[in-house]
């Protein structure tokens, strides 16, 4: 056997003992609850403060957390994985692919969180790799979910892989100081985003938060475990049918890494789910766009108010 999970060094923020782990989280304003998950290798404060805080002040509780293996959440580093160039081909050819976790356990996570913070139900919201545990938690705890809304994110099945491009951005080697780590995603969010004016105006918004992240923390071991559990989940096509929340699907028209037929294809699936595209999104949130995000996620989560239910303890 080896190590026990290693624990980061606690980063003034609260931590929530979840599903046997320890979460890094933080909350922002007061209202129902709207719990936000982030995609693969990326902290919690890429949900950016502002963008946290104006959808705070629509009248919301919003809860942003580091996922499993990354941030200042618990560390898996006992568990190890397969290397890339193992598992990618396995997967590619519907090969089954060993994993120290799944999707659904970091689901479970989501719901551990909600019980240490006493909510009986929130409004949860993925982007990506966090649209897929979004999902799962409307399809393993329908109770606990208030209303589902899956950002740029996919069913799973192996026909929506990305452009060629953009695996190769998001799939890199690992780079080796902190200036190749703030230049490669700097670079990656350039690829993955479409580029284009937009990802111009956010470049030194993203190059500044890059350089947060990796003094924050960096664990590039633990990307690679959210990526096996992302291959080893398989797809949801049969299980996307059995949402009962009120769906809402946001995807990028340009997404390189997703395409927009993986967000149609989820909203086609999930019983009267509704698709938005952003016509000149890819596979990024830039600010230019925050007031339509949140427009449309405010509108969904206060239109999916149960009448005299508890959202909050």
């Amino acid at each position: 056997m080896g190590p026990g999970p290693r624990f980061p060094l606690a980063g003034g923020m609260p931590r929530a003992n979840a599903n046997g782990i320890e979460l890094e989280y933080e909350t922002f304003g007061s209202g129902p609850p709207i719990v936000l998950v982030m995609g693969i290798g990326c902290q919690m404060i890429w949900w950016r403060t502002a963008f946290c805080q104006a959808l705070a002040d629509r009248g919301f509780q919003v809860i942003r957390f580091d996922n499993r293996d990354i941030g200042l959440s618990t560390w898996l580093d006992h568990a190890q994985v397969p290397p890339m160039r193992a598992m990618l081909p396995k997967a590619l050819l519907g090969l089954r692919v060993d994993a120290p976790y799944t999707l659904v356990d970091m689901a479970d996570d989501v719901v551990g969180l909600l019980d240490h913070l006493g909510l009986d139900r929130a409004h949860v919201v993925g982007t990506s790799m966090g649209g897929m545990i979004a999902q799962l938690v409307a399809i393993h705890h329908p109770d606990r979910t208030a209303s589902l809304t899956s950002i740029m994110s996919t069913t799973g099945e192996r026909r929506y892989l990305g452009r060629p491009d953009a695996l190769r951005a998001l799939l890199g080697p690992v780079p080796r100081s902190r200036d190749e780590v703030v230049q490669r995603t700097v670079d990656t969010f350039r690829v993955i985003s479409a580029g284009g004016p937009m990802f111009d105006a956010d470049r030194d918004e993203i190059r500044a938060l890059a350089a947060v992240a990796y003094d924050r923390s960096f664990h590039p071991r633990g990307f690679v475990r959210q990526l096996a559990a992302i291959l080893a989940s398989g797809h949801r096509r049969h299980t996307l049918k059995t949402i009962t929340a009120p769906t809402l699907v946001l995807h990028g028209e340009r997404d390189p890494l997703i395409p927009v037929a993986a967000g149609r294809a989820t909203a086609q699936l999930v019983p009267g789910a509704r698709l938005h595209v952003l016509r000149e999104m890819g596979h990024a949130m830039p600010t230019q766009l925050w007031t339509e995000l949140i427009d449309q996620i405010a509108a969904h989560a206060g239109s999916s108010q149960r009448p005299g239910s508890r959202q909050s303890a």
